[in-house]
């Protein structure tokens, strides 16, 4: 799912693709044992103000 909608951002610019990436991406790194790392070509956005 991750890669879906990372894929859909990246292609259309559709911040609510990003939202859900984002929230996806939250949700598994509170789980535990889910690695948080990101994968490749992927940014780290939530850091930069």
């Amino acid at each position: 799912m991750r890669d879906f909608t990372w894929h859909v951002f990246t292609q259309t610019g559709d911040i609510e693709a990003y939202l859900l990436y984002k929230e996806v991406h939250n949700l598994g790194a509170s789980e535990p044992g889910a690695g948080a790392g990101l994968e490749e070509g992927e940014i780290d956005v939530a850091n930069e103000e």
